[in-house]
């Protein structure tokens, strides 16, 4: 039986988790294209990485992994190789392969492990721990172990990234090996649930989403009622462990005289009485609306290797709006929108068609002003002479989420207040099933589909109008939400 890196780290999260990866694999989900996409960001990331290293060779892995452990013998054993990529070792069932191995003096080797992630986080060091104890156990002479993370504060400033102000490197060696002893413990400890004949019996709990979400998730935590007290929005650890003592699972059964704040006992109420809840106070929010009404949404994609001038890694980078505009109270919205459409810098061109669709009088209704707020802020700071006119625009802005999370419950909202949550309650006539795009997650990675070049006419037309589709009905959405909440706000006392 061989332990994996992958699969130590995902033993020290579960060791259920470890043990079904292992003898029943079909039991997991089948990853969505996020999963892809984040994996594939890794790999870039890793390529830039490897810039620093000029020289090095890749380990070809195509034979196997015997051929590529010979491989890596050979590449250590030439003296004019500088560095490795992908370099393979096995000791005692532990294989690892390491990111890169950088020649030092006198056959010593320094190990860097990249991620893409901004900052050191703890199970980086597990993750470079198992390394070390396989290349130590195998003979190899390891000086160092490194890390090489992503630099958030690196700006963009010539055409191409400098992978030298892109990465930070910490030096994590003595770290390392203070988690040896350890690491030894765990390892016995994986191998030995390996041997079982079953999975071992383990509670479910916060470490089936934490570091990551379990592929195996759905498979140990059986769908939960609707009414299960862990809907509750904000509901405090200790408060559910109470009300579990007390043989209370459902919010139906919750007692009135168990301590809640103000506003999980409104959605209690709600959801006991199965009738919605609108304040008596919501009338008087449109009050601050002014005609023409815009309705507006943003589409970014935030890359960890930043593509334009003047952008730091993980910076959101917008590529797409929809404004409806409705000129007068029931009169139907007009619709305006942009796509970009090439690999080209979007951003003046969005900004400046954005800035023509609003003009410059009325309220431009948002769901969640902070992201659309603080994109446009981003925007003045790469396009300063459009920073004027996107400070009148912020100064319009009109946010529906804090309306709704303020002066609105309804039952089918589930303890969440997010726009795919709110619009089917509110208004079940529109809906997101079934669109190509359904989030915004979605259009991010279609979009760069959509770029990239790999797409036949047909499907890059498909996808073009897959993503007017979805940001149409972001906006659309809001509308005919207000139009609801109007309708159904209490006259004012």
């Amino acid at each position: 039986m061989r332990i994996s890196k992958s699969r130590y780290m995902a033993g020290l999260q579960c060791l259920k988790r470890l043990y079904l990866q292992v003898h029943e694999p079909g039991l997991a989900a089948q990853g969505d294209g996020a999963d892809v996409a984040i994996i594939q960001q890794g790999h870039d990331v890793g390529l830039l990485a490897r810039e620093l290293f000029p020289g090095g060779i890749e380990v070809d892995s195509s034979g196997g992994l015997g051929q590529a452990i010979r491989a890596t013998k050979e590449l250590v054993a030439n003296p004019e190789v500088p560095a490795i990529f992908e370099g393979a070792f096995e000791s005692q069932g532990v294989i690892v392969k390491t990111d890169i191995l950088q020649r030092r003096k006198e056959s010593l080797w320094r190990l860097i492990e990249v991620k893409s992630s901004t900052d050191l986080k703890e199970r980086h060091l597990e993750d470079v721990a198992i390394q070390s104890y396989a290349l130590s156990r195998s003979g190899f002479n390891l000086a160092s172990v490194w890390l090489a993370h992503v630099n958030r504060k690196y700006e963009l400033t010539e055409a191409t990234v400098d992978p030298r102000q892109f990465f930070l490197l910490r030096n994590l060696t003595r770290r390392v090996q203070n988690l040896q002893p350890a690491l030894t413990f765990q390892l016995r400890s994986q191998f030995r649930v390996l041997a079982m004949p079953k999975a071992p019996d383990l509670p479910t709990g916060p470490h089936c989403t934490n570091p990551v979400t379990c592929e195996f998730f759905h498979h140990c935590n059986q769908p939960k009622p609707n009414d299960y007290i862990g809907y509750l929005p904000r509901l405090h650890a200790s408060a559910a462990e109470q009300l579990e003592e007390m043989g209370v699972e459902s919010i139906h059964d919750i007692p009135d005289d168990f301590e809640l704040s103000e506003f999980q006992r409104r959605v209690c109420d709600t959801m006991q009485t199965g009738e919605p809840w609108f304040s008596a106070d919501l009338k008087a929010e449109f009050e601050a609306l002014n005609y023409p009404l815009c309705f507006m949404d943003f589409e970014t994609v935030n890359p960890a290797i930043p593509r334009f001038r003047g952008m730091h890694p993980y910076d959101h980078l917008p590529f797409q709006w929809s404004v409806h505009v409705q000129a007068q109270p029931d009169v139907a919205p007009e619709h305006f929108e942009f796509l970009a459409m090439d690999n080209g810098d979007p951003r003046p061109a969005f900004i400046s068609s954005l800035c023509e669709a609003l003009g410059e009088h009325g309220s431009i209704v948002v769901y969640n002003e902070q992201f659309e707020s603080q994109r446009l802020w981003e925007l003045a700071g790469w396009l300063p002479e459009y920073t004027q006119r996107i400070r009148d625009i912020q100064r319009r802005l009109w946010d529906l989420l804090p309306v709704v999370r303020k002066h609105v419950y309804h039952p089918a909202f589930g303890g969440s207040f997010s726009l795919k949550a709110v619009l089917p309650a509110l208004v079940p006539e529109m809906t997101y099933e079934g669109m190509e795009v359904p989030n915004g997650q979605a259009a991010g990675l279609a979009w760069q589909a959509m770029i990239g070049g790999d797409c036949s006419e047909g499907e890059r037309q498909s996808k073009r109008q897959a993503l007017l589709d979805y940001c149409g009905q972001d906006t659309l959405a809001m509308v005919r939400l207000l139009e609801a909440l109007q309708s159904a706000a209490p006259p004012k006392p």
